[in-house]
């Protein structure tokens, strides 16, 4: 069994459990769900839209690094030549 993340507020849509208030009972596949189901807590996004984690957890988002915070230094200047005397 399988479960699918909204990916504008996070819901989970969890096979195992289904989603009694929508009309899915437990052990309700995916592919039994219909095509043009919303979202039942954002009613943003459609079935298409949601997204099957990999694994058995949800991949946190990826953030960027910008660098060390408050302007320090990220990394050792490699570029020696420009450093002042």
């Amino acid at each position: 069994m399988s479960r699918f993340q909204c990916p504008v507020c996070d819901y989970v849509y969890d096979e195992r459990a289904g989603e009694p208030r929508e009309g899915f009972p437990p052990g309700t596949a995916w592919a039994d769900v219909p095509d043009a189901w919303c979202c039942p807590d954002c009613g943003v996004r459609e079935k298409v839209d949601f997204a099957e984690p990999i694994g058995e957890s949800f991949a946190e988002p990826v953030r960027e690094s910008r660098g060390a915070p408050h302007g320090g230094p990220s990394s050792p200047n490699p570029d020696r030549s420009r450093e002042p005397p």
